[in-house]
């Protein structure tokens, strides 16, 4: 199989040769060793193949990198997996284009092709957006549902987190080399993922999070899942690609709305007036991932906490009784960022060890 991954990896490396290209070759050759072994003559005869790319595929000698790519790869405990892969995802099989090759860590799962939700949207998420999109993901994973999204912050990191917490599964794509947890704060939220779900990306290792790389990035994030929800975008936003992307790819788009005064909120709302499905509550995407609808309370036990809490979240709990407590009160105790406590509160809710009361107030829900 190693053998065969070399010969994937050298295709994917020839400049020019997108996957259109690569599935030309295939379907004249078969197989990625027999293309380098062809002449050049038969490689002309392939459709999309120029004089300059039957050259370099000919001259190709780069096999020393190639093989020092597997074996960081494996060292880093890395799986490269092709089309010809049983564990390529189904559903990226069947876009225009998918990457010949993916880098994963976790463990991929075909069953994600029968239930799975993109969840996108703004990195600097207002508190609602944020608390929306962990409360979506909690309560759509609680039935089996896996989320997929970007590990970006704000909306992305709600999404994970929301999966995470209620014990289900979720798939994080990198818009750089696998090797690199952009942004660096994710980390810890990177492990936990590859723990119940999968990091996956198409870039070689070492690829850095170029700007360019993103809209790349997100075709893979709609074409893994069967539809895509935004949670939150401005007129700009790289989640309206995704959701470009997931129509191209024969994708339903939900989208949540937003206050018509928020410039986080025009572009989502635009999506709705341009024919993305409204939606106000979870059931309304399960029904159509799910026809039983069926979906549980968003609460997990409150007898006990279902994982440990970390240092951030301890350090907020401990600020809690009991009586309701302020956020800026918190800010002010726990001595932590707006942005980080809220975060924190967040998935506390999630944990169901925390309860919001109106006006940002804070209860525990165990004592």
């Amino acid at each position: 199989m190693e053998e065969m991954i070399r010969y994937w990896l050298a295709l994917k490396a020839i400049k020019g040769v997108g996957p259109a290209t690569v599935k030309s070759l295939l379907r004249h050759f078969k197989t990625p060793e027999k293309i380098f072994d062809s002449s050049l003559k038969s490689l002309l005869d392939v459709k999309g193949v120029t004089p300059d790319i039957a050259k370099s595929i000919q001259d190709f000698k780069d096999w020393g990198n190639i093989d020092k790519e597997i074996c960081k790869a494996g060292s880093c405990g890395i799986s490269i997996r092709s089309w010809e892969d049983t564990f390529f995802p189904t559903n990226l099989l069947n876009i225009y284009d998918p990457p010949p090759v993916i880098y994963a860590a976790g463990e991929l799962d075909n069953r994600d092709a029968a239930a799975a939700l993109a969840v996108v949207g703004a990195r600097n998420a207002s508190s609602y957006g944020l608390e929306i999109a962990g409360n979506f993901c909690y309560r759509l994973a609680k039935t089996g549902v896996t989320i997929v999204s970007g590990l970006a912050r704000g909306i992305d990191t709600a999404a994970h987190r929301g999966a995470l917490a209620a014990g289900g599964r979720t798939i994080a794509v990198m818009g750089c080399g696998i090797d690199i947890t952009y942004p660096a704060e994710n980390a810890g939220l990177r492990r936990k993922i590859e723990k119940s779900g999968a990091v996956i990306a198409e870039f070689p290792l070492g690829t850095p999070p170029d700007r360019v790389n993103f809209p790349k990035r997100n075709r893979l994030i709609s074409g893994l899942s069967q539809a895509v929800l935004v949670v939150e975008a401005s007129e700009k936003s790289g989640s309206l690609i995704t959701a470009r992307y997931a129509l191209e790819q024969g994708r339903e788009v939900y989208a949540i709305p937003g206050q018509i005064n928020s410039q986080k909120s025009r572009g989502v709302n635009s999506l709705i007036k341009e024919g993305a499905k409204l939606v106000d509550k979870p059931e309304d995407i399960l029904t159509d991932l799910n026809p039983s609808g069926k979906i549980p309370s968003p609460r997990v036990n409150s007898l006990h906490f279902t994982t440990p809490l970390n240092a951030k979240e301890n350090k907020v709990f401990s600020c809690l009784g009991s009586k309701p407590v302020c956020i800026d009160q918190l800010i002010d105790k726990s001595l932590m960022s707006v942005s980080d406590i809220s975060a924190v509160l967040l998935q506390l809710e999630l944990m169901g060890v925390v309860k919001r009361h109106p006006g940002n107030f804070f209860t525990k829900t165990i004592l």
